[in-house]
């Protein structure tokens, strides 16, 4: 089978549209990647779209020729996705910035390193994975990202081996791959409320980076983050008229832990 060449990032994902963050595939336990390769096959089914929200890989370079052998049973899960005209976004992260265009062109993903400003059926949403969001303490981190994905900095580091490459990145990213935030993902949930309050704002935000669940309302609309599935195998579904966080299990499949229902009328009139 060819390739699949994907089309424009959507500005429209139809509902109920499934989220899931920061499996960390490399580093993350054999059962935890089972699960999330039975969740993927399941959403062929119950979704109607799918956000993946960074760091699926605790690592990913593409190579012209070569690519990372871990994980491929969830590269093709994405695809079968893809095939089943369900749109699927990967939002970059930090450990997965590097997504070559084979990424794209071998499962048919939608890849941006950009926040993803659209409809996700009748919210408004801006999803981004979250790093470097806090203008203080990131700083440091924002000058050394742009030094990573600086394209020269990209192509010499594609001419290293694969197995060297795949060693040095692995080692070098043990310190910013926590289990949790330090503060809970408090600093995370404030960038979103101010951006929340604002007159012309969203009506929901999502960040992935923390490693910590959370949905709760903040502003005029509601903050959500699937939190780390390498942690506890979380992921959050968004229906038109409610968003909720699940829990996830091979053998018992979701469980719904906590739901938020859709306030639009009192949203609006608030702003």
């Amino acid at each position: 089978m060819p390739p699949v060449k994907p089309t424009a990032l959507p500005a429209f994902l139809p509902t109920p549209c499934f989220v899931v963050g920061d499996a960390h595939l490399g580093v993350a336990s054999v059962e935890s990647e089972r699960a999330l390769l039975a969740w993927f096959r399941s959403a062929t089914t119950e979704a109607k779209s799918v956000v993946i929200m960074g760091d699926l890989f605790d690592f990913w370079f593409a190579w012209k020729y070569a690519m990372p052998r871990l994980g491929f049973r969830v590269l093709a899960a994405i695809a079968d996705l893809v095939d089943a005209k369900i749109p699927v976004i990967w939002l970059g992260g930090n450990h997965d910035c590097w997504h070559g265009e084979a990424l794209e062109a071998e499962t048919g993903v939608h890849y941006t390193l950009n926040p993803w400003h659209g409809s996700i059926g009748s919210w408004r949403a801006e999803l981004l994975h979250g790093d470097g969001l806090r203008e203080k303490e990131d700083a440091p981190y924002r000058r050394l990202r742009s030094v990573f994905r600086n394209q020269l900095a990209i192509s010499a580091f594609g001419w290293l081996h694969p197995t060297i490459a795949t060693k040095l990145a692995s080692s070098s990213s043990k310190g910013s791959r926590h289990m949790r935030a330090a503060d809970e993902g408090k600093a995370l949930l404030e960038v979103a409320t101010k951006r929340l309050s604002e007159p012309n704002g969203p009506d929901l935000i999502m960040h992935g980076h923390s490693h910590q669940p959370k949905l709760e309302r903040a502003g005029y609309g509601v903050y959500a983050n699937a939190g780390a599935w390498y942690v506890d195998q979380q992921f959050v579904r968004i229906d038109d008229d409610r968003i909720s966080s699940l829990s996830w299990s091979i053998s018992s499949e979701s469980h719904v832990l906590d739901t938020l229902n859709r306030v639009a009328e009192e949203a609006s009139t608030k702003r």
